[in-house]
């Protein structure tokens, strides 16, 4: 009986000592922060110069009347798709400070409506994140006072970059020539490389 009565013991002093450990773990994993505070928040203000046409041209047709005529766009296809390679400013006129260049494409996505599915990297060349890069996705109303999009990654010191974009035309400066803004708010793992300061383009 004292053979038994110690083997039940054992047992309680197990089961007392696994719910503690697990008592331990619960309160352990409630005092992690959490992955969103774990992270870095960054915030730009940058400003694309998109030129279509004329001597200093950033944006050129890779597809164009291939598909039916838009519904209320003319002269528009649905389908006509963009190459960029747009200077990239930290204000919105064309002899602000360069900071890099936007580079990707947009496309007449809808038969319907107005709007672009626009695929943009911006690679940074000057100031606190130069040398990285992010990722923009998204639709852009053509008319709308502003969209947002996705930033769907990064590169360098924006590895893993997540977060939205604000896109909106800051200026128009000819029938082929238009200045948009891009307002970034987007974070960072911490332990990325936190931003050199030293240049032009500042983060908010």
């Amino acid at each position: 009986t004292s053979i038994s009565q110690t083997h039940h013991n054992g047992q309680l002093c197990k089961a007392a000592a696994s719910a503690r450990l697990l008592l331990l773990v619960a309160v352990i994993v409630l005092l992690l922060p959490s992955a969103d505070a774990r992270r870095r928040p960054v915030h730009l203000r940058l400003y694309m110069h998109d030129i279509i046409g004329g001597p200093e041209q950033t944006a050129i047709h890779l597809i164009r009347n291939a598909g039916p005529p838009h519904k209320s766009l003319k002269g528009a296809y649905f389908g006509d798709t963009m190459a960029i390679d747009d200077l990239v400013t930290d204000g919105p006129g064309i002899d602000s400070g360069s900071v890099g260049r936007a580079q990707g494409t947009y496309m007449l996505s809808s038969q319907h409506e107005e709007v672009l599915v626009a695929a943009v990297t911006v690679a940074l060349t000057d100031g606190p994140c130069s040398g990285s890069t992010f990722v923009i996705a998204g639709r852009v109303g053509i008319y709308d006072d502003k969209s947002e999009l996705a930033i769907v990654g990064g590169t360098g010191q924006l590895r893993r970059a997540a977060g939205y974009v604000l896109w909106r035309m800051a200026k128009v400066v000819s029938e082929v020539y238009i200045v948009v803004e891009l307002i970034v708010h987007m974070s960072v793992p911490a332990n990325a490389a936190a931003p050199s300061n030293g240049s032009s383009l500042a983060i908010e």
